[in-house]
């Protein structure tokens, strides 16, 4: 059986007349990479912020790793972890210093170095965080999110804006969180990268959840409507071309 590590019932969210979420309730598995989608406006930060404990909930409850939001908002905030923008960072540090003050802000002794091993940064350690590239930053962001050692980390589309193959890097390594036991939730526009990284997908629209399913459960009850795809699907793509040409392995990118 299946232990839930955050549950959400009849959540809602108002902005005076406006109703961003309305009433909606789902439940995040223990150890699952956890897909929310939807267009822009459908309430899905709105929705995730609420849950980080980063907004106020308009009504409904939610319970984060058996702990009531309503009560222990503090107490939510030592057991996750939120992937920070890059631009949020001290420029004059470099990632080691970087780990180091967040560390001091968690009160943990964190060893740096070995976090940054983890993400395939540690040729980087003294470097400063303008001067890495666009997955670097990202893999360096998800690691200040792994610092408190979170029982559940949020990532708000980490690969927007990267090349294929800092994508897929990132996606080992966003698989490598979850297999290590930490509860992933994550937020992407990108449909290949929720079917090849989410156990479970929950999509919204029009701040409800239309449908929450695992990507081959939603795929199998489109085709067995008898959908099909007005081009036939070729057993490679241009993706797969680039991938093959320069390699899949972890380069620094």
């Amino acid at each position: 059986m299946k232990n839930t590590i955050i549950s959400v019932k009849n959540l809602t969210k108002n902005y005076g007349s406006f109703e961003a979420v309305k009433d909606i309730s789902f439940e995040v598995y223990e150890g699952e990479i956890f897909g929310l989608l939807g267009p822009n406006g459908a309430g899905k930060s709105t929705t995730l912020e609420i849950i980080e404990t980063l907004r106020e909930k308009t009504s409904g409850k939610v319970f984060v790793g058996g702990l009531d939001l309503d009560k222990a908002p503090n107490e939510i905030k030592k057991i996750i972890g939120v992937q920070l923008q890059t631009s949020g960072f001290y420029p004059g540090l470099n990632l080691l210093e970087l780990i180091k003050l967040f560390s001091g802000l968690y009160n943990r002794e964190v060893d740096g170095m070995e976090l940054l091993k983890k993400v395939n940064l540690a040729d980087k350690a003294k470097n400063k965080s303008k001067e890495l590239s666009g997955g670097q930053k990202q893999r360096f962001s998800i690691a200040t999110t792994l610092i408190n050692n979170p029982k559940i980390v949020f990532l708000d589309e980490p690969t927007t804006g990267l090349d294929p193959q800092a994508r897929r890097n990132l996606w080992d390594l966003i698989k490598k969180i979850r297999d290590n036991g930490t509860t992933v939730i994550l937020t992407t526009h990108y449909m290949d990268e929720a079917e090849q990284l989410c156990d479970r997908i929950a999509i919204m629209n029009e701040g409800k959840i239309i449908k929450l399913d695992s990507p081959d459960g939603m795929i199998d009850e489109l085709v067995a409507t008898g959908f099909e795809r007005p081009k036939q699907v070729k057993a490679a793509n241009l993706e797969d071309v680039f991938l093959n040409l320069t390699g899949i392995e972890m380069k620094p990118d």
